[in-house]
């Protein structure tokens, strides 16, 4: 039987997806474990996102979607640069801002802001836990923020999907 050309690319768009939801457990777990987001992580991220937006909207929208994961990477790069001169400590690691930059493939510029914001609740609500836990939480308390941006990743595209956020 010849599957039909849509349902080759929508299995297509499944299986970025999958891959995607691979890659977020694994990168929250080597993030947890070792502190870093390794760079491949982030490469499959990015692919998977410009592989499943050719799959659904065509390979000029896929295009236009990796550009847009640039310039987010691009001004988080900035805002981290910007946040050490500031403060002098890093605020957020270079691979975090690997990772919101291939999340703006999946989602869009317009994503991004509720992807922060959801990862910033959820990192707010472990700190209360483990604070609760009597694990003490301290200004210099160090906390990965990978898993909560994959989290929120995850979360926004599901939101977008059902139409509930642009």
């Amino acid at each position: 039987m010849l599957w039909s050309s849509e349902s080759q690319l929508m299995m297509i768009a499944t299986a970025s997806l999958i891959l995607l939801c691979l890659a977020c457990v694994w990168l929250a777990w080597i993030d947890l474990r070792d502190g870093i987001i390794p760079d491949r992580l982030n490469l499959t991220v990015a692919a998977a996102g410009v592989v499943w937006m050719a799959a659904l909207a065509g390979w000029e929208q896929s295009a236009f979607a990796f550009c847009e994961g640039m310039v987010v990477g691009a001004a988080v790069w900035l805002l981290r640069g910007l946040y050490f001169k500031w403060r002098k400590i890093q605020g957020l690691g270079l691979g975090d801002v690997k990772l919101l930059a291939a999340s703006a493939v999946w989602i869009g510029v317009a994503g991004v802001p509720m992807q922060l914001l959801i990862a910033s609740l959820t990192a707010l609500a472990s700190a209360g836990l483990m604070q609760l836990s009597n694990r003490p939480v301290t200004r210099q308390t160090a906390l990965p923020f990978g898993p909560f941006l994959a989290f929120g990743l995850l979360a926004v595209i599901v939101l977008q999907r059902r139409g509930l956020i642009g």
